[in-house]
């Protein structure tokens, strides 16, 4: 996906697949049953913990992507500092990996792209996610359910450990390339993802 009319903010971001504080009453987290990912990448690992009380659809096909291995060696093809980061599409060449059907957008489940969240790309039809995601780097409201769309992009989970990771792969040096205006010049990978084991009772 890639946030076309980004720099404008006027337009709705196709993130065209190139293709916060919570209170106490609606904190995620509170869920012990939230499953949690470790994505290691090349510039270090992140945390993930995903909220499928609040995004079951999404949580699902992302966990699948996971135990499928389709995540492995594909990298964050899209970076942009004060924006997000975006992944899972692509492989080290920018061949496209191919991916299950698209999904329905959950973007309705009050949860809001602020900082750390992780949240799905799609082009700008509404229920068009597959298997890419984006992780912000700041608070993106405009992206927020009903967005500029009527839909916005969906939310489901967010980083609890490696938010630095995030920031640094922010900061990566970007330009022209393969996967669009803002390719890294020095790939950052996804050398694996896998779910935690759930803590021991």
């Amino acid at each position: 996906m890639s946030f076309a009319g980004y720099r404008s903010r006027r337009r709705v971001p196709a993130l065209v697949v190139t293709f916060t504080r919570w209170s106490a009453a609606e904190a995620p987290g509170a869920l012990a049953a939230d499953p949690q990912v470790d994505v290691k990448t090349s510039a270090g690992t992140i945390r993930l913990e995903l909220y499928p009380a609040k995004a079951p659809k999404t949580v699902e096909n992302f966990l699948q992507y996971v135990r499928d291995g389709h995540y492995t060696g594909t990298v964050f093809h899209r970076v942009i500092d004060g924006f997000m980061i975006q992944g899972g599409g692509f492989d080290k060449s920018y061949n496209q990996k191919p991916t299950r059907k698209p999904i329905e957008n959950e973007a309705k489940n009050g949860l809001k792209n602020d900082v750390g969240t992780i949240a799905m790309a799609r082009t700008n039809v509404p229920h068009s996610a597959s298997a890419q995601f984006f992780i912000n780097v700041k608070n993106n409201d405009f992206l927020n359910y009903p967005g500029q769309d009527g839909w916005g992009y969906a939310v489901f989970g967010k980083v609890v450990d490696g938010l630095d990771v995030v920031l640094k792969i922010a900061k990566t040096q970007v330009g022209p390339g393969q996967g669009g205006e803002h390719t890294p010049r020095q790939p950052v990978v996804i050398e694996s993802m896998t779910i935690v084991p759930a803590p021991k009772k």
